[in-house]
């Protein structure tokens, strides 16, 4: 069974950078699109960024300019450069294909954003 792990959340300032990171735990077909979903208190997960195998990148207009979704070489990691960070930031973040895979679900990873 397939899961996404993701990993780098934290504790960060109004202002500060992050990065998080995502990988599956076993074999994932590499023509999906990847995205990068968060959940906020109380509110639905949504999508916050989105990267096809070619390298087409779209961003929620909330994180435009701000954030970065990336690869690495191999297409396996996903990543999500995070700068400029507010309170509005304050998330689990995750990954999965776009559109999503229920079964592909992790964890998340926890972002924080606060003095």
């Amino acid at each position: 069974q397939v899961q996404f792990v993701e990993s780098g959340g934290g504790l960060v300032q109004p202002g500060g950078s992050l990065r998080v990171s995502c990988a599956p735990s076993g074999s994932v077909f590499s023509k999906w699109s990847r995205a990068w979903y968060r959940q906020a208190p109380g509110k639905q997960r949504v999508v916050v960024a989105t990267i096809t195998p070619d390298g087409a990148q779209d961003y929620a207009d909330s994180v435009k300019g701000r954030f970065t979704i990336s690869t690495d070489s191999s297409k396996n990691t996903l990543y999500l450069q995070m700068n400029d960070l507010n309170s509005e930031d304050t998330a689990v973040y995750y990954c999965n294909t776009q559109p999503p895979r229920m079964e592909y679900w992790g964890k998340g990873t926890q972002v924080t954003v606060s003095s």
